[in-house]
């Protein structure tokens, strides 16, 4: 008996991803969205910044060469129930663990990141139940970070990808399934001298530039679809510094670097320079206050332009830290009514070693 599968929520489910996340809005169609997905809930706090802070082992999803600053040795834990309005079992995952390994001179870390799509309906070409089967996408990746300089950072991160969107149709003979590979390229520079305007900004001011998702396309069955290719550049202002306050703005700009028409997508590096000829740039600005160092506050706003998906929403975040332990809450809050992406959260933890005592 041949065998088809009822797609639909699927479909649905894959094409709010790829929508909501500037796979399609910007300018192309690309596979495995989930790629784009702020991993923390610090950075999702501060309205999804995160390329120039970088300051901990999270700086493997955001900007590895963030990694080149740090020596100790730390923990993440992500969690999210993803778009949420959307009510369609989503949930997104991510952990990392980092470590300085002198041989090397660096700072070397591995994570993960799954995305589970949820739980669907397998149907027989005569209408019959063929059982369930369970959707979900996942990469494992592994980081380098070292100083290049006496104030800049640079770090390689290499990603395996699998998306398993349905189990082996007999119909087509094909399977849901698609591998690829990715690589990252990440700089940040953090001044520990530096003057602007007569403004005094000698370790307060970071610069940070980020390439991901660089890689080949993943194949489904008939058709590929390229990576979600990204340029991100971002900038962090540390205004107040002192025994009891700290205050920190950033702002974050990211392009995807997927150019697609009907036929065929633009293979890389000519997709670098094609992209921009469509679609727009998204922009990101958020702050954080920590009081004593113990207790922290967020907020942030993100937008793209309206040719570009449209996306526009505030978001709010909390921290404590308690000697090792860092955790971290954020909260979307979209101008739109039942948006998908409303009243999404995320909870995070930061165990760091170089912390336990203090």
């Amino acid at each position: 008996m041949k065998q088809f599968f009822v797609a639909s929520p699927l479909l649905v489910a894959i094409t709010m991803l790829i929508s909501t996340f500037d796979a399609q809005a910007q300018g192309g169609t690309s596979a495995v969205p989930f790629l784009l997905i702020s991993a923390d809930a610090r950075a999702g706090g501060m309205g999804e910044v995160g390329t120039a802070i970088a300051d901990n082992v999270n700086a493997m999803s955001w900007n590895p060469g963030g990694l080149g600053f740090q020596n100790s040795r730390q923990v993440s834990l992500n969690f999210s129930r993803w778009l949420p309005q959307f009510n369609a079992d989503l949930f997104y995952s991510y952990g990392g663990y980092v470590q300085h390994v002198d041989a090397l001179d660096g700072m070397i870390g591995v994570n993960f990141i799954l995305m589970n799509l949820g739980e669907f309906q397998r149907t027989f070409d005569d209408g019959k139940p063929g059982g369930k089967f369970r959707s979900n996408e996942f990469s494992l990746g592994v980081c380098y970070g070292t100083m290049i300089a006496d104030d800049i950072g640079a770090g390689i991160q290499l990603r395996y990808i699998q998306s398993n969107l349905a189990p082996i149709n007999t119909l087509s003979g094909s399977s849901g399934t698609g591998v690829s590979g990715s690589f990252d390229l990440g700089v940040l520079w953090k001044p520990s001298k530096l003057e602007i305007f007569d403004i005094d900004l000698n370790d307060k001011f970071s610069l940070g530039t980020n390439l991901q998702n660089v890689g080949p396309k993943v194949t489904y069955a008939q058709e590929s679809d390229p990576l979600p290719t990204t340029f991100r550049l971002g900038t962090a202002i540390n205004l107040v510094r002192d025994e009891f306050n700290d205050l920190t703005i950033a702002f974050d700009m990211s392009k995807l670097l997927v150019r697609r028409d009907n036929q065929a997508s633009d293979p890389i590096p000519k997709s670098f320079i094609t992209a921009w000829e469509k679609g727009g740039v998204d922009l990101s600005a958020g702050m954080e206050y920590w009081y004593e160092k113990i207790v922290a506050l967020r907020a942030g706003y993100f937008t793209e332009p309206a040719n570009s998906g449209n996306r526009q929403f505030m978001t709010f975040g909390a921290g404590v830290r308690y000697d090792m332990f860092n955790l971290d809450f954020s909260f979307i809050n979209t101008f739109e009514a039942n948006h998908p992406l409303g009243n999404t959260m995320r909870f995070s933890m930061v165990i760091d070693w170089a912390n336990s005592g203090k």
